[in-house]
This record gives C-alpha cells, sequence and structure tokens, in this order.
C-alpha cells in the first residue's frame, strides 16, 4: 500500500507530506484546492508524461517520493526485475519501496527506485502493479474496445494466456517476415544476389586477417623513421663501444673502473660485490653494443614497401568506412552475405520450410485462440450478471449489460478446430489480442435494446456503470492501492451512501484513496484528509490536513450546508456510515 506521499513544488502545492492508511481514505475540499492536483503527483510518481510546466512558479524543480510498504505475494512478483537490475540482491528483504520522479524546468526528469536512477520504464513496470488510478478520463475509456477487452481479460483472468498468444503471434509474424523477405521478384532477387556477391567478393579478395591492421601500423611506423632509427642506434653504438678523439667509449671507461674496483677488492673484501657488480654491467653493456651493431645493419629504408603498407592500409580503411569499424566485423559481414546468397540459392526448399512452419503456428494460434475466447465467454457472463447486481444498487434497477463477440473471417487468418467451427476451411482474422472483438452492450430502461454503451449512456450513467465495473473488477484485481478521482461525478447525493458502501466494500481488500465531493461517501472513510488553498506571502498554496472525528464532522457539515441542521446531518451521515459498513 502507499503509506506516505511527499510532494515538493508540484503546481500550486509548495510542500505536503501524507500519510494514508489502509481501507478507506477519503480526500474533500473546495473546487482548484489541489485534490486533483495530488491525484496528478502519484500518477507521475508511476510514469505519466511529465511536463516541464508541472514546477511551481519559482523554483528549479518538482519531487514526487512515494513509500510503499509490500505483502509477500506483491514483493515475489517484483523481486526479479528489481534484481536483474541490479538494485537488490536475491535474498534481500523486500516490504518497503521507495518511488521518486524529480522534473527539472528545463525538461530533465529523474526516476528512482530506492534512491537509484532507472529508466522511466521500469518505474512504469513497477509502478503498475503498486497502484491502479481511475480518473475521470476513464469515464469515455470505458467506452473503448480496446479498454473493453483488457478490463474483461483481467477479470477472466486471462492476462497470461493473453501474453502467451501474442507470443506466438509474433513468432509467426517473424516466420512471415522471413518468408516474404525470400518471396521476391525475378528482378530483386537478381539484384539482391549481385549486391551480395560484390560484397563478399571485394571482403574476401582483400584476404584480410584479424589483427592485420596493427602489425602494419607497427611496420608503417619502423619504415617511415629507418633514417632517425639508423642515427639513434648509431649515436648508442658509438658511445658504448667506440667512443671519439675526445672521449673515451662508455665500455673503455667501465674497464679503468673495473681494474680500480678489482685491486680495491683484493685490499678491502667488503667492495668485491660491488667490483662483480660492475663486471656484469661491462658484460650487459657489451651485449648492447653488439645488438646495437646487429640492429643498424637490419635498419633499412624501402620506400617501395612502405608504398604498398600504406596501400594496404588505405584498403582496409575504405573496406571499415563500408562495412564496420573493426576488421573483425567487417569480416562478419562478409559471412553473412555468404549465409544469405546460401538461404537466396536455397530460396525454394527454405519458402517450403517457412510455409510449413508458418501453417503450424496459424493452426497453435487457432487453438490458443479458441481457448481464450472460450474462457472469456464464460467470464462475460458472469460479469455482466455481477454488474448489473451492482447496478441495482446504484438506482439503474432495470438496466442490462451485454458483452457483444465478433469474429471476422478471412483467408489469410488463422484456422480453429473443428469442434468450434463447423466449416473446416474457415479462417479468421486476429491481433496480438486474440480473434475477439467485443463491444459492451447496455439498456438502461425496460423494453429498450441493448446498444453500445458509447450510444446509450449519459454521463451519470456512465459514471455509475464505471463503479459498478470497477467495484465488480476491484474484487478480482490483485493491485493493492486503488485511487478513485471524483467517481462520484454525475452521481448525486442520495447514491452517495451506496457509492460509499461499496469503495468501503472495496477497501476490505485494497488500500482505496477517493477525491470525492459527495459528504454521504465521505462519511464513510476510515481516513478523511481535508484540502485547502491558503495564501502566503501573495502565494497561493495547497494544505493538507488529517481530520480527526471532530474536525471531520465540521468538514462534512461544511459539505452539507450551514446551520445547525448541517452539523446534526454529519452527525447521522457518520453514524449511517458506521451502521451500514457492516451490511
Amino acid at each position: 500500500m502507499l503509506a506516505e506521499l511527499t510532494i515538493r513544488n508540484f503546481a500550486i502545492i509548495d510542500e505536503i507530506r501524507i500519510q494514508f492508511e489502509p481501507g478507506l481514505n477519503v480526500l474533500t475540499g473546495e473546487t482548484g484546492a489541489g485534490k486533483s492536483i495530488i491525484i496528478d503527483a502519484v500518477g507521475l510518481l508511476l510514469g505519466d508524461r511529465a511536463q516541464s510546466d508541472v514546477v511551481r512558479a519559482g523554483t528549479d524543480r518538482a519531487l514526487i517520493e512515494g513509500v510503499f510498504l509490500l505483502d509477500e505475494r506483491l514483493a515475489r512478483i517484483l523481486r526479479p526485475r528489481l534484481h536483474e537490475r541490479g538494485l537488490i540482491e536475491a535474498d534481500d528483504p523486500l516490504d518497503t519501496l521507495i518511488l521518486t520522479r524529480e522534473v527539472r524546468r528545463h525538461g530533465q526528469n529523474i526516476c528512482r527506485i530506492d534512491g537509484r536512477a532507472v529508466p522511466l520504464k521500469l518505474l512504469q513496470a513497477i509502478g503498475e502493479h503498486l497502484i491502479d488510478i481511475h480518473g475521470q478520463s476513464e469515464h469515455l475509456s470505458l467506452l473503448r474496445p480496446r479498454t473493453q477487452l483488457r478490463l474483461l481479460d483481467r477479470f477472466a483472468g486471462t492476462l497470461d494466456l493473453r501474453a502467451q498468444f501474442a507470443a506466438k503471434v509474433a513468432e509467426w509474424q517473424q516466420v512471415r517476415k522471413t518468408r516474404e523477405a525470400l518471396a521476391l521478384s525475378e528482378r530483386e532477387l537478381a539484384q539482391r544476389v549481385d549486391r551480395l556477391t560484390y560484397i563478399v567478393e571485394e571482403i574476401r579478395q582483400a584476404n584480410l586477417a584479424p589483427d592485420e591492421e596493427e602489425i602494419l601500423q607497427a611496420k608503417r611506423r619502423l619504415l617511415a623513421n629507418a633514417e632517425r632509427l639508423a642515427l639513434l642506434s648509431q649515436q648508442a653504438y658509438t658511445l658504448l663501444y667506440e667512443g671519439s678523439d675526445e672521449q673515451q667509449s662508455v665500455l673503455d671507461m667501465l674497464g679503468d673502473v673495473q681494474r680500480a674496483l678489482s685491486e680495491l677488492a683484493r685490499l678491502d673484501e667488503r667492495l668485491r660485490d660491488q667490483a662483480q657488480e660492475v663486471e656484469n654491467a661491462a658484460a650487459v653493456l657489451d651485449d648492447v653494443a653488439h645488438t646495437l651493431n646487429d640492429y643498424m645493419d637490419r635498419v633499412e629504408y624501402d620506400p617501395a614497401q612502405l608504398q604498398e603498407i600504406e596501400q594496404r592500409l588505405d584498403l582496409i580503411f575504405r573496406l571499415k568506412r563500408k562495412y564496420g569499424d573493426t576488421i573483425e566485423e567487417v569480416l562478419a559481414v562478409a559471412e553473412r552475405a555468404e549465409q544469405e546468397l546460401q538461404d537466396l540459392a536455397d530460396a525454394e526448399e527454405r519458402l517450403a520450410e517457412l510455409h510449413e512452419q508458418e501453417e503450424a503456428l496459424l493452426h497453435e494460434i487457432g487453438r490458443l485462440g479458441v481457448e481464450l475466447s472460450r474462457i472469456r465467454r464464460d467470464a462475460a457472463r458472469q460479469l455482466c450478471a455481477a454488474v448489473e447486481r451492482e447496478l441495482r444498487d446504484l438506482r439503474l434497477e432495470h438496466s442490462r449489460l451485454d458483452i457483444a463477440f465478433t469474429w471476422h473471417p478471412t483467408p489469410d487468418g488463422a484456422p480453429v478446430p473443428e469442434a468450434f467451427d463447423n466449416d473446416p476451411t474457415a479462417r479468421y482474422a486476429f491481433d496480438a489480442s486474440g480473434f475477439d472483438h467485443i463491444t459492451f452492450l447496455v439498456s438502461t430502461n425496460p423494453g429498450e435494446p441493448l446498444k453500445p454503451m458509447a450510444r446509450v449512456a449519459s454521463g451519470g450513467e456512465t459514471a455509475r456503470l464505471m463503479l459498478a465495473l470497477k467495484t465488480v473488477l476491484g474484487h478480482a484485481d490483485e493491485t493493492p492501492t486503488l485511487i478513485f478521482d471524483e467517481i462520484d461525478t454525475g452521481i448525486g447525493g442520495r447514491l452517495g451512501g451506496v457509492v460509499g458502501r461499496k469503495l468501503h466494500g472495496l477497501a476490505a481488500q485494497h488500500q482505496v484513496l477517493c477525491v470525492t465531493h459527495l459528504p454521504q461517501l465521505a462519511a464513510f472513510g476510515d481516513a478523511h484528509f481535508r484540502i485547502h488553498k491558503v495564501i502566503e506571502a501573495g502565494r497561493t498554496l495547497t494544505r493538507i490536513e488529517r481530520l480527526d472525528e471532530q474536525t471531520r464532522l465540521a468538514e462534512l457539515a461544511m459539505m452539507l450546508g450551514t446551520g445547525e441542521s448541517a452539523w446534526e446531518a454529519a452527525i447521522e451521515l457518520r453514524r449511517a456510515a458506521r451502521e451500514m459498513r457492516h451490511v
């Protein structure tokens, strides 16, 4: 659950910290006080798109941080992904998680989990397991067939089967793409063969070796500096071995030192080691002198060989510019081109194999699609019955809900088992979600035929349909925290108590946060937060306070009206809510 929420410099909020409770948390306040801004901040924390204008005027950055308490089930789900990213060790305890989102005025935003920077996609992936936000915009999204199918899958528990189906579709698409790439026209095939042949011949004729470039560059360095190498080796040899008219050679002088030390060692044995070291040094320098002499004889300036090396390095440079950054990458291009040429040479046989694979995958897609559809249809009947029961509580006693399933036949589709369709030649269109195209059909008045929800329901009816669906789905949903942002839009006060009781029922299995204008609903909260605006130093700021029972009654009375009767009505609302919660 969301245990604590901190918001700094977000819109008209300078800084607030809210400690939420398990159960039903209600947030009330006047219009514009900042209730929905808090929900927007939570959405940003879960990975919603960030706009720099959310940063409060006069500040550089906005920050939202949420502390989440995890149960064992959720820890098991999140642990592998967090461990894969190196955020936790495999055996670390995982009972708390801290998500942070920082938005800077100049556009940069930073996501963190437990203080460590992470990509936005990971924040979104983790967040979707923690909180489900049902905002006002969902009244419209409920009318979209794709949203309706996603809701049905959540209720039916078919999300894993749907993912399995989608993976099989992706595999089929890859096989089909490979087959289509081979099934080129004769002219395109010839052009492709010519291109691949040119690549292979150009690279293979170069006869490249993986470490050739480094060896050539070393040789070029020696040839290009031949004169300098000869001069330096001659200077070193002369100083060591020959000397000059003005100065003895190093070895001659070292001989003098050696003779002096030998005489010293005969007189004082303590210098015997030093005499031996000089003798060894003379031997080493003598070897160096002979090596330098041999080296001078081998140093040669060969312009022709240098030119050959330059040309070879230029060839390697041109091949790298065309095919890769290294010789290994260039050789890999040749190998892939040779493999593709082989594939093209065997195209007819390969096409037959791919066609067989594609057809086998289509049959598997058909089998999985039928299984998915059967489970959905069974669940649809249960969902409609459950929603109709909820609608009766919401004063839509005569409403009926049905879910229409449509399949579209097409010659290019997937076949289905004969037991499901009497026509063994029938094939049906599909996408990653299955064969099913569904539409929520509703009738809200007696005698009215079922019609698509988008054409029938008014704003208030849509809100009640949404609440009924969310109530039913909420019992099947494992997301620990559910947020309802003004779900009571279009619902009058006489239904507020019913809505409050339903949300409180959800709160038995979930932590529920609800932004509401209805005192009848707010009376059901296990915790009540009042949000209001203040003006400090000429700036409008949002403040939030946790209400105790007395201040809560005052808030309910203010929501109801003014006068002593409002206070009495508030007391009655609280009493009735406590009784209804146990019905």
